[in-house]
């Protein structure tokens, strides 16, 4: 808030010209009302003032977006408990029209009396940046089935704090939401995202199969590294690691900036291009 002091007047009502420290005095004039503990500052301009005022007010509005908390399945719970919750908001993404329709379908009739389940949006492809903004936007959770979010849309859902569910079963995804809904979410494995190669070359190898010749572009791939095999944002494929090599010695891990050799058990189909993401599954608590 900022203005001009049109009146000044003491504890008892008594108008004053000025005011020393710690002197208790109402001020007549301000645009709004301050916070107890608010510093007032001096200006020598109003228009210097106006500015001051406009660029806290700025400031004070984008620390509002940042830190305010969007509604995961794990929150459902408790906002359910105290009254607050009313209505579910969703984006479904996915790797065909018909899962899309599917899911989208069982869930809009998951509703109840208490709280109604929005489709906001639903589509084919994978998760980008705009879905995530809409979600932030409108107060939704994200659920894509046999498709991924881009790094870009991944760091921006952190960053908005945006929960992003992942499925590969669509009973899964019902059953899940269903759960959340009656309180009751149970510890669920989240994934973590260790590793990321891009396919460069592929070598079809006699009594061997296909071995994709990589760049590590992100984090560390092990033998034991579980992997998706992710083609245009839709998943083709998620396995086992068969080899993982270093030119032609079979290594136990390759970090980011290496090039390797990755061939998938019972899977074949490896495509320049492809990325190879490598995951890990984590038992996560509910958080109430």
């Amino acid at each position: 808030h900022y203005g001009r002091v049109k009146a000044m007047t003491d504890y008892r009502g008594k108008r004053k010209k000025e005011a020393g420290p710690a002197t208790p005095v109402q001020v007549l004039g301000l645009t709004g009302a301050p916070q107890a503990g608010d510093r007032i500052q001096v200006m020598e301009t109003e228009r210097e003032a106006r500015e001051l005022a406009t660029q806290r007010q700025q400031l004070a509005r984008e620390q509002s977006i940042r830190t305010k908390k969007h509604i995961t399945l794990d929150e459902i719970g408790r906002r359910l408990a105290i009254g607050s919750f009313k209505e579910l908001n969703i984006l479904v993404k996915g790797d065909v029209d018909g899962s899309v329709e599917a899911l989208s379908d069982s869930l809009l009739k998951l509703s109840t009396p208490e709280v109604k389940v929005n489709i906001l949006s639903k589509g084919v492809g994978a998760i980008s940046e705009s879905d995530v903004l809409l979600a932030s936007a409108s107060d939704a959770i994200i659920i894509g089935f046999q498709v991924r979010p881009s790094q870009s849309a991944r760091r921006l859902a952190e960053q908005e704090q945006i929960d992003i569910r992942l499925y590969s079963i669509i009973y899964n995804a019902i059953n899940e939401v269903k759960d959340a809904m009656e309180g009751m979410l149970a510890p669920t494995l989240h994934e973590v995202i260790v590793a990321n190669a891009e396919v460069r070359q592929v070598f079809n190898i006699t009594k061997v199969g296909t071995i994709a010749g990589c760049m590590m572009t992100d984090g560390t791939m092990t033998r034991k590294t579980r992997v998706r095999v992710v083609r245009d944002g839709i998943v083709q494929y998620t396995g086992d690691i068969q080899d993982l090599k270093r030119f032609k010695d079979d290594v136990s891990e390759v970090r980011q900036g290496y090039e390797c050799g990755i061939s998938i058990k019972g899977f074949n189909d490896l495509q320049e291009g492809d990325n190879i993401e490598g995951f890990e599954e984590q038992e996560i608590k509910r958080k109430l």
